[in-house]
């Protein structure tokens, strides 16, 4: 959470903006311009994208009505509402205490633990293997499109790599695209598929392992050189498919508890990748422990210094007037279980659907 610059806007459809969700100058470009925003009042607050400026906006549009329509599950943060207009959309999220992942490790002044990124790891391959299994591909994982709350990761920016260009065309270098997590194929023009969002992915394990999106090998803890290394294979048909990267960052047996069998039974539903009692595995790798503590309290801080911040509201009663500050009341965000059980509103016809990726 960081201060508004002075061109930032100030309002966003019904919202007033409070901060700017991500830092300026980050060594890891962030593929969307987010803020905190929340309704005058104070009763809903929200995490609103807009595109890069460069990027093209259709395509922003479409991919976040995609995502509204077709993206509900665990580990991915809910589109709730898209809005805008054609040279200016935005699309709107349930807000928590969340760090990206690129804050995270600077909050914790280093790499994050293994354990930590163990489960990072489980909870985005379930994510992936669910949207994968309903023809879905991600096409825009990066470090900074992986927000980190106490109950687990989140995904966001949806169609991030078409945004920025779309295919047939070279795209490195790229405003908001982070080289080190853009597949080859991606990077040369091609579709985003499937197996280029573990490229992503261990792209993104590797920089919360070691802070680097391009570590050499040995900076990678020698339990997770192997997971990491097959995700970044080059040859995208040799990368493993989702559920079996989960097979080697969290196998069913160290998952299973009293009275399962080292063989415990293990399936893809749309709840993510379970064991036989029906847990899902990343769930219960993100057990309490699972955020170092320093983590916690930049949470906690950011929870904080949401509460303390006033916005200038423009008055309705009053239109000569330029605008007026109100201590807004506490904002009142949403729980985990009800970004677990969201399920996505009514397609808008503001924008026209993304084909199927």
């Amino acid at each position: 959470m960081e201060p508004l610059r002075f061109d930032d806007p100030g309002r966003i459809g019904p919202y007033d903006v409070v901060a700017r969700f991500d830092a300026d100058g980050g060594r890891v470009p962030v593929p969307e311009r987010r803020f905190i925003a929340r309704l005058p009042g104070g009763n809903r607050t929200v995490v609103i994208s807009m595109p890069l400026p460069g990027t093209d906006t259709g395509r922003f549009a479409a991919e976040a009505a995609a995502a509204r329509q077709r993206l509900s599950g665990p580990w991915i943060a809910p589109v709730v509402e898209v809005g805008g207009t054609a040279e200016a959309p935005w699309y709107a999220s349930p807000y928590l205490p969340a760090l990206p992942l690129t804050a995270a490790v600077a909050a914790h002044q280093g790499p994050l633990p293994e354990r930590t990124v163990r489960a990072l790891g489980a909870a985005l391959a379930e994510a992936l293997a669910v949207m994968h299994a309903s023809g879905v591909t991600h096409g825009g994982l990066s470090p900074a499109a992986v927000l980190l709350t106490t109950g687990g990761p989140l995904l966001t920016c949806f169609g991030a790599v078409r945004a920025a260009a779309p295919d047939g065309e070279q795209r490195s270098g790229l405003p908001g695209l982070a080289s080190g997590s853009l597949p080859p194929e991606q990077a040369a023009g091609g579709k985003p598929r499937p197996l280029g969002d573990i490229y992503a992915l261990g792209s993104v394990l590797a920089y919360a392992a070691t802070g680097h999106l391009v570590p050499e090998r040995r900076e990678l803890p020698e339990g997770l050189r192997r997971p990491i290394a097959l995700c970044l294979t080059r040859d995208a048909a040799s990368r493993p498919q989702a559920a079996q990267l989960l097979d080697e960052l969290m196998p069913a047996e160290a998952t299973a508890g009293p009275g399962h069998s080292p063989q415990a039974h293990h399936a893809t539903t749309s709840h993510g990748t379970v064991l036989d009692g029906g847990v899902s595995r990343a769930s219960a790798a993100l057990g309490p422990g699972w955020l170092p503590g320093r983590l916690i309290a930049a949470l906690a801080r950011q929870s904080a210094e949401l509460l303390a911040t006033e916005t200038v509201t423009p008055s309705p009663y009053e239109p000569g007037a330029d605008s007026m500050a109100s201590q807004v009341p506490a904002p009142q965000p949403y729980s985990q279980a009800a970004l677990a059980s969201a399920s996505p509103p009514p397609a808008s016809p503001g924008f026209p659907p993304s084909p199927a990726s």
